[in-house]
């Protein structure tokens, strides 16, 4: 029996660069990944992630997207890792916090607009992917929600789902454009967080309800897990070839 040689996983091309924001302020540092066989004269589906550090390092998102390219079937893509300072994370990704709109405008109108003008990416909302866990998959949702032009697939580890997103999907109506998978797990029940303590099973439930209400194409996965990167992580395969199928 044929067993894949897991090493070439790890030769893969991440490349960093820094990307000059007139909305935040700021620089903010990104993540590249070129699949293996990266060639600047095809052109490739994007995964676009929130917490772009903690996508790489924890969620081993290199590695993962390698070995479904070469041995999982996946197409091959070029993901974006975002970072974020843990300071002004929850401003930034919460749909109530105060720099909130200002990082989805920065996210759509400068840095989709920087990646799109260096990386032969595609540049239909099909075939581009925005990722995030937990405040990361709201404000991915939130960032759809506004720019359906730019994003309709929305990939949601344990998304912070609460009043103000249900709000805006009750007012939303037609979600048929979006296309989201959400996973929960079913020990993040009671979530402690820097805004309090929450139950993200709920939310997601409820969150779940209304994307149906609207008509959104929806995948949908309770599974034993807690709120961290070792449950995401494991998943991650599974969902990534959701996307990125051949």
């Amino acid at each position: 029996m044929h067993t894949p040689d897991s090493s070439r996983y790890y030769k893969r091309t991440v490349l960093k660069e820094t990307i000059s924001s007139v909305h935040l302020g700021e620089d903010r540092p990104l993540r590249i990944y070129l699949p293996p066989g990266y060639n600047e004269v095809l052109s490739y589906p994007v995964l676009y992630c929130q917490d772009g550090e903690q996508f790489f390092n924890f969620g081993r998102l290199a590695t993962l997207l390698t070995a479904g390219i070469l041995d999982g079937g996946l197409e091959p893509a070029i993901a974006i890792g975002v970072d974020v300072r843990t300071a002004v994370r929850t401003s930034e990704y919460a749909p109530e916090g105060e720099r909130n709109a200002a990082y989805i405008r920065f996210f759509a109108e400068e840095m989709v607009p920087y990646i799109e003008s260096r990386y032969p990416v595609r540049r239909t909302p099909q075939e581009r992917i925005a990722a995030g866990d937990s405040l990361g998959g709201t404000v991915s949702l939130h960032l759809a929600l506004a720019y359906p032009h730019l994003f309709s697939n929305v990939l949601s580890l344990s998304g912070a789902f609460f009043a103000e997103t249900q709000r805006q999907l009750e007012a939303a109506g037609d979600l048929s454009w979006l296309r989201i998978h959400m996973l929960i797990g079913l020990d993040e029940t009671e979530v402690t967080t820097e805004r309090g303590t929450f139950d993200f099973v709920a939310a997601n439930r409820r969150t779940k309800e209304l994307l149906e209400s609207g008509g959104a194409r929806l995948t949908y996965e309770e599974k034993p897990g807690k709120h961290l990167w070792g449950f995401w992580q494991q998943e991650l395969p599974a969902i990534l070839r959701l996307f990125l199928s051949d």
